[in-house]
């Protein structure tokens, strides 16, 4: 008897030793697995439009006065999804300091991908000065419109290279720009100068820099419409005042459309557009808005400053939309 136990926890611990090899088996082929299926995936998802349509290319100033028309636009993820945007119309007259403001959810964002062909439009248009962003080339389109993302986006390589990653402007022009954004000091303190090394996602500059290394990128690029994705949700005040100076001083004259984060941000704006689930609620001046009963825009400003008036309850005077 004693014989058969023994025999039975020598086999016992050796099962075990072959179990977990052959979950680790199965774990490691489940893995494989998938990431063939992932490139299947990968080999089927749709091309996006061409970036250049040789008979349908804009003209080397487009766009040269900044007017949006939006018609009937609605907007899906996925054929089989329901629609997000869900016919929205309105009109950006150029020049003019738009803000969209709404829930979280109601579809800004979507908006804003929308005018990029991010998401391509499943009824309606989008019209700039005239032509329909549909019919012209991806990179006729993208390099001709500034924007400044709520995640700021800084490359591998030098100061130089992230400002004028296509080399298109010379080093004065660069020093310009970051005397604007307030970041010459700062690139000045570096050895290398404009050559001063910028990591992967910029993680050796602060948050607030790397926004404003974003806001110099779009100065050199001086397009005439710039969007602005809630572009100052991740930053302190300080930044977020140097920002929306340097916006209001030299895109005076551009249309400038604000997804916005802050209640400040919209109030100097000459529009705002109030969204909410895929649709236009309202579209008229700020201090209209607040003064109308029922307001969409004036409900939030009452929701700031009633947060505004217990510190506890809000986080950098800021309300999330």
């Amino acid at each position: 008897m004693a014989g058969l136990i023994g025999m039975a926890l020598s086999y016992g611990l050796s099962l075990n030793v072959f179990l977990v090899a052959s979950i680790q088996f199965q774990c490691l082929l489940e893995n494989m697995v998938i990431s063939v299926e992932r490139l299947e995936q990968y080999m089927h998802i749709p091309c996006e439009a061409p970036e250049v349509i040789d008979d349908k290319r804009p003209a080397e100033d487009w766009p040269s006065v900044g007017k949006v028309e939006i018609y009937n636009l609605k907007v899906r993820y996925r054929p089989s999804s329901p629609l997000v945007l869900q016919g929205i119309s309105c009109k950006i007259e150029g020049g003019s300091k738009v803000g969209i403001v709404g829930r979280t959810g109601s579809g800004k964002t979507t908006l804003i991908s929308a005018m990029f062909r991010l998401v391509e439009p499943t009824h309606g248009k989008i019209v700039i000065d005239g032509l329909n962003i549909s019919e012209i080339g991806l990179h006729d389109l993208r390099s001709r419109l500034g924007v400044i993302p709520q995640d700021p986006t800084l490359f591998d390589g030098s100061v130089r290279y992230n400002l004028d990653p296509l080399s298109q402007h010379n080093d004065n022009d660069i020093w310009e720009v970051l005397e604007k954004c307030q970041l010459r000091e700062a690139v000045e303190e570096k050895e290398e100068g404009l050559d001063s090394l910028v990591v992967q996602d910029g993680s050796n500059w602060s948050m607030g820099q790397r926004q404003l290394f974003c806001l110099g990128r779009a100065l050199l690029k001086r397009s005439r419409i710039l969007v602005l994705d809630e572009a100052t949700a991740s930053i302190d005040n300080a930044t977020d005042s140097i920002l929306q100076k340097t916006i209001r001083t030299e895109f005076a004259k551009c249309t400038v459309i604000t997804v916005a984060h802050r209640i400040p941000t919209v109030m100097d704006c000459t529009m705002v557009l109030g969204i909410s689930d895929g649709m236009v609620m309202e579209y008229d001046e700020p201090f209209k808005l607040m003064k109308k009963e029922g307001s969409l825009f004036g409900q939030l400003v009452k929701e700031y400053w009633s947060r505004c008036a217990n510190p506890a309850e809000i986080d950098d005077q800021e309300l999330q939309f």
